[in-house]
């Protein structure tokens, strides 16, 4: 015995048709059809799978099409945010805190991370990494701050360079 379910929706000008269909060898056709106005097809595509695991497989597409709807809708506001520092990023980001200068610590990460795309927290953690005081703009850390920020253990009298 064959049944078959038909389903329509219109997301924005898009036509979207699901079908699911159980055929006599307890195998669920699911087959989705998405057109715009003018006919062009921008979705197809058919799932084949046993009838009883059509709940378990519902559950794991809603999943992984909400993580990926939750990606494309939240794009990072820094573009930069994820790719690597590099040598000469450091060496621009140091340079330009320790440039004289009549502006506060603050004022001078978010200028930093607007120019460098991305977020100021991002550039406070990385000032510290690159020998500067992030909470005194011009001023480099000494090696007891640089500990305590980078966690690091101070040099002792004794130890060599």
């Amino acid at each position: 015995m064959t049944s078959t379910f038909r389903n329509e929706i219109k997301l924005g000008d898009i036509d979207y048709r699901l079908s699911a269909k159980v055929e006599s060898e307890g195998l669920l056709v699911m087959d989705l059809l998405g057109t715009t106005e003018s006919g062009e097809v921008v979705a197809d595509g058919r799932l084949r799978l046993p009838v009883d695991g059509g709940s378990t497989i519902g559950k794991l597409l809603t999943r992984v099409l909400s993580a990926h709807t939750r990606m494309q809708v939240r794009p990072s506001r820094h573009a930069n945010a994820t790719l690597p520092w590099t040598q000469d990023l450091d060496n621009e980001l140091r340079q330009a805190w320790l440039q004289p200068g009549d502006r506060g610590a603050v004022e001078r990460i978010n200028r930093l991370a607007d120019h460098m795309q991305r977020s100021p927290s991002a550039i406070r953690a990385r000032l510290a990494k690159v020998g500067c005081d992030p909470d005194v703009a011009t001023r480099e850390l000494s090696e007891t701050g640089a500990a305590l920020l980078l966690r690091t253990k101070p040099k002792s009298p004794g130890d060599g360079d």
